[in-house]
């Protein structure tokens, strides 16, 4: 079956919650584990349905965010899917209650009984309400940016491919490229504020309703921080700042030298060399062609994926009227199938998508062994590691799509993953600030983001655009408003990806085998232990920020930047 042919069916509510409830009075009733170990994998089959209808309806939604159907079915999950995850929580509260749970903890994965606990204390049938009101708000979020329409020169564009035009050789065409995207969020201003007010107020609501001090400790349980907290990551961004925007500046200072420039403004960031960055060659069909090849190339587990994706038409990648921005991939449960959704804008970042989210894809490819919905991927942080790794395995292929100038690309690529590494820490700790400090009004917020950016990001100079001089850049980061504390992952799993950079530069016969094995073992294992199983430094450990800097560093210096 192709995922055209994928059948969706808004699930009954009524009927789902009378199934749910009889497994869960036979997993009670049982009288040995064997029995309630039957009745855990029919509640999980149930799960694994209702799972595929959502994400199906998801993806659907985020193809075409103007299409009817979808727009309707968006808003049936934004209201239910709290009242599915009740359901949910009474059978995880019935599984922990169990006489039988050493027994189960012998057949199911530990790291599913710490995920338990953590919905536990994330979820309580008194925040409904706030659920389904911080999904509506997200969801205005995400329609507010999917549905922009930015004329520019005569033409019409969506953000996505105005911001392709901010990559323009010409610096005054790039200026009026860029200014003309931020005047969008110029012109939504209170839009934007107001509904990250109201996320802001509601999340705090739920933390107060279930007893904690403010949303970050609750932020924590929901984002699965299994085995670190808020002081752990506070020191790590200590690191970063310490060991890592030193290197960032001087990156951007070549950068300032290689233009000839005075100054580096904002619109010159993106911009990276006089002849303009490297681009990939070619159409849409010869960019997956060459991915075809790339992964038959790389590996036999690769090619088999690839074919997959492929066959089953499970990318969907171009730009286009009412499609949702950025990229992700997911994970269709009943079809064991991935998808990889992007914007393909004729930039870099094509092909980073190809590398990135099939790192993701490969990922629960390979871990489709697992029956168990929650561990099919796992959490946040390492999830990351498989895609942005894979972006650094996949380097010997960059002369198939960028051609001659694939050192440009390389050059480029590394220097962005230690460039990201200050922007991602303080996008965290933008978001610790403002849940410290609920009673921030915007211009406060603002405030806040732009003094951390000063700290974090000292380069930059917004001369000219008053938004971004008022602290106005996180409008762009939907992370921010959709999925709190989602970015630190980022940073922690590029700092993983970096190690695995110089494993693959040395030549090291183990760096594939362990990137496997990382990939096989999906959600079965905490981040540090993920870590761990493959070979790596855990990125909290002291010295393990300054020894990866170094060997990047060492590596960009040898590059003579001024000839690419």
């Amino acid at each position: 079956m192709k995922f055209s042919e994928y059948a969706y069916h808004r699930p009954d509510y009524e009927a789902f919650k009378k199934e749910m409830q009889r497994l869960i009075q036979s997993f009670k009733n049982a009288k040995s584990s064997v029995e309630q170990y039957a009745c855990f994998e029919q509640i999980m089959t149930q799960q694994r349905h209702l799972s595929t209808m959502a994400t199906l309806s998801s993806i659907r939604f985020s193809i075409n965010t103007l299409d009817p159907f979808y727009v309707q079915e968006n808003e049936y999950w934004d209201q239910q899917m709290p009242l599915y995850q009740q359901l949910n929580h009474e059978f995880q509260q019935a599984l922990l209650q169990s006489p039988y749970l050493e027994e189960l903890k012998q057949q199911i994965p530990a790291v599913y009984f710490q995920l338990l606990e953590y919905s536990m204390k994330s979820f309580d049938p008194s925040i409904i309400e706030e659920l389904q009101e911080e999904n509506r708000l997200t969801s205005e979020y995400s329609k507010l940016i999917a549905q922009a329409e930015v004329e520019f020169d005569g033409k019409t564009y969506n953000l996505p491919q105005l911001k392709a035009l901010t990559l323009h050789n010409d610096r005054e065409f790039r200026k009026r490229a860029y200014d003309t995207r931020m005047s969008y969020f110029t012109e939504h201003e209170t839009e934007f504020d107001t509904i990250y007010d109201q996320l802001v107020h509601v999340r705090d609501r739920m933390a107060k309703k279930m007893g904690y001090e403010n949303y970050v400790e609750l932020g924590y349980y929901r984002m699965n921080r299994l085995d670190y907290d808020e002081t752990m990551v506070a020191n790590y961004r200590k690191q970063i700042l310490e060991e890592i925007v030193p290197i960032a500046n001087q990156l951007y200072q070549r950068q300032q030298k290689r233009l000839g420039y005075d100054t580096l403004h904002y619109y010159d960031e993106s911009f990276e060399f006089t002849d303009g960055n490297a681009k990939p060659q070619g159409s849409y069909e010869e960019i997956l062609a060459n991915g075809n090849q790339m992964y038959h190339e790389l590996s036999k587990e690769t090619g088999e994926f690839f074919d997959y994706m492929m066959e089953h038409e499970l990318l969907d990648l171009v730009a286009k009227k009412g499609k949702d921005s950025g990229g992700y991939c997911t994970y269709i449960e009943d079809y064991q199938s991935p998808f990889i959704f992007s914007n393909f804008n004729g930039t870099s970042g094509d092909i980073d998508v190809l590398t990135h989210e099939a790192g993701h894809a490969f990922q629960s490819y390979q871990s489709r062994w697992i029956s168990i919905p929650d561990l099919n991927f796992p959490t946040m942080e390492s999830c990351e590691i498989h895609s942005m790794s894979m972006e650094f395995i996949t380097w010997p292929w960059m002369e198939l799509f960028f051609k001659d100038q694939a050192d440009k690309y390389r050059f480029s690529h590394l220097s962005s993953a230690i460039t990201f590494l200050p922007y991602g820490v303080l996008v965290d700790h933008f978001q610790h600030e403002v849940y410290h400090h609920v009673e921030w009004d915007a211009q406060q917020r603002k405030a806040c983001w732009r003094t951390l950016e000063k700290q974090y990001l000292p380069h930059k100079n917004y001369e000219g655009c008053d938004l971004l001089e008022r602290g106005g850049w996180w409008f762009q980061q939907g992370h921010i408003f959709a999925s709190p504390f989602y970015y630190i992952d980022y940073t922690l799993a590029q700092v993983c990806a970096l190690q695995f950079f110089k494993r693959f530069d040395q030549k090291d016969p183990t760096a594939w085998p362990d990137y496997l094995h990382l990939c096989q073992l999906g959600g079965t294992k905490s981040f540090t232990e993920l870590v761990k199983e493959a070979n790596l430094t855990v990125p909290f450990t002291d010295g393990c920020i300054h020894e990866i800097a170094t060997y990047i560093a060492n590596w960009l210096n040898q590059v003579d930047d001024t000839k690419l």
